[in-house]
């Protein structure tokens, strides 16, 4: 079994050892760094944190004034807070103006399990993926976790890093490099490619694994930056695989299926599926119950493939 690493842990490392090699580099929090894990830069860089308590808009107004005095900064609380709660004032304060402010939110999606529907962030990659200016990043494990984290205090503008609260396994080797914008390739096939992004890209190659035995070729992309997206990866496999199925844990509007699908049908229509959430807000529960009972499974994609490429076969065999 692969290695389970906290990304939230990584990020609060991935801090730590920023705030040594740039001075700065500054930490902001809305009450939840033991959460957020940023309280590890807190206990070395006191004078550089920030803890703004329960009030994530005033958090995000600071991290913006630090920013445009020069500063890099990091805001962080939980998904379903940042943007959800402090919409208006990412989007007057941060975006509009173009300013250095990295918000990392923690807790997205159903993953969240027993905290419940008020605490499960399922729209965020919408929201904040509709605020023009903004990098968006989801990692797949805590190897791309760092990277991303340092991407992103190496790039100037407003980036937004989605980071999930269960510990992941690792899908990537020590020796993997991240690039901004830029699609890996997990797996090759030839008959369907499943775009997946965050925890679902080992759920996406579960089901790669499982349609294998019965076939079917499937090539498996891990799209960590949702935007701006890598069009010639999603151009490419549309046209050498002939059929995309996205895995997201979000709603099926606004996120990674809607970004790829704008991609399909302006450059290479394809048969495609989605594997996200409906229009619906999840019940509490624990993370696998919730992941079956809304779709987000191995055997989802699955069927998704199956149906995809069905329809590829049949628009092949009309006269």
């Amino acid at each position: 079994m692969a290695k389970e690493v906290s990304l939230r842990e990584t990020y609060g490392k991935t801090l730590v050892e920023l705030g040594r090699e740039n001075r700065d580099i500054v930490v902001l929090d809305a009450d939840l760094s033991r959460s957020t894990m940023t309280r590890l830069f807190a206990r070395e860089f006191s004078e550089r944190f920030f803890d703004c308590g329960i009030a994530e808009q005033n958090m995000v107004g600071i991290a913006a004034g630090l920013a445009a005095s020069g500063k890099i900064a990091f805001a962080s609380t939980f998904a379903v807070f940042a943007p959800g709660r402090c919409f208006d004032q990412i989007r007057m304060s941060v975006a509009q103006p173009r300013l250095n402010v990295k918000l990392v939110a923690s807790h997205s999606g159903i993953s969240v399990g027993e905290d419940g529907t008020s605490h499960h962030a399922i729209e965020d990659l919408a929201l904040i993926g509709s605020l023009p200016g903004f990098t968006v990043i989801v990692p797949a494990d805590a190897i791309e976790t760092a990277q991303a984290v340092r991407a992103a205090a190496a790039s100037y503008g407003p980036f937004y890093i989605r980071l999930c609260r269960p510990k992941l396994p690792l899908v990537y080797s020590e020796g993997y490099h991240f690039a901004l914008g830029k699609a890996v390739t997990m797996r090759q096939g030839r008959d369907a490619t499943i775009i997946a992004i965050g925890l679902m890209v080992k759920v996406a190659l579960e089901a790669a694994g499982n349609l294998e035995r019965e076939g079917i070729d499937c090539r498996v992309l891990n799209m960590p930056t949702l935007k701006p997206i890598d069009e010639a990866a999603i151009i490419q496999a549309a046209t050498e695989t002939g059929t995309i199925v996205t895995a997201e844990e979000h709603l099926e509007h606004g996120g990674l299926g809607s970004a790829v699908a704008q991609v399909v049908a302006r450059h290479q229509p394809v048969p495609m599926e989605f594997v996200a959430i409906k229009d619906t807000y999840a019940k509490s529960g624990k993370p696998a119950e919730l992941f079956e009972r809304y779709g987000l499974t191995a055997k989802d994609i699955e069927r998704g493939v199956r149906s995809a490429t069905e329809r590829k076969r049949l628009s092949v065999s009309r006269p």
